[in-house]
Parts: structure tokens; C-alpha cells; sequence
């Protein structure tokens, strides 16, 4: 390897355990990288009222329990 390549890999583990990694938009997880602030509240408030209407049934299905979803559908959304 190349001293560029070492300087990367260990930049990139420092921002892996730091937790860091693209900066703040990191905290997005699945909302389009092309959102403004607004539109990532937007996006927020719209996919956790739909969490909280799903089935339980549902909820099997996508992984969480009634607990899990409550708790993330019932956060602010401006909080992520």
C-alpha cells in the first residue's frame, strides 16, 4: 500500500469508532441524501406516523416489536 491508502484506512477507522462517519447527515439512515432540513423533518414525521399505523402483523414482519415501533413513532420530529 501506498502512504495515501494507510492515511485513509486509518482515517476512516478513527471516524468508524468515533461514530462520525459523513458527518451529521449520517443520522438520516434511509432518507435521501438530497433533503434540506426541512425535508428531513418532513420525511420523519410522514414515515413515523406510518409506523404507527402499521399491523402488528406488520411489525412481525419488518422486525420490531409494538414497543419498538411506539417508541420510535412517538419521537419528535426533529429528534433522530
Amino acid at each position: 500500500m501506498n502512504g495515501l491508502s494507510d492515511v485513509r484506512l486509518t482515517l476512516h477507522s478513527q471516524e468508524l469508532t468515533a461514530g462520525q462517519i459523513n458527518g451529521p447527515r449520517e443520522v438520516m439512515r434511509n432518507a435521501p441524501s438530497c433533503l434540506g432540513r426541512w425535508g428531513l423533518f418532513w420525511h420523519r414525521l410522514q414515515t413515523r406516523r406510518a409506523l404507527l399505523a402499521l399491523t402488528p402483523e406488520q411489525l412481525r414482519d419488518v422486525g420490531l416489536s409494538l414497543e419498538q415501533a411506539q417508541e420510535e413513532g412517538l419521537k419528535p420530529f426533529w429528534r433522530g
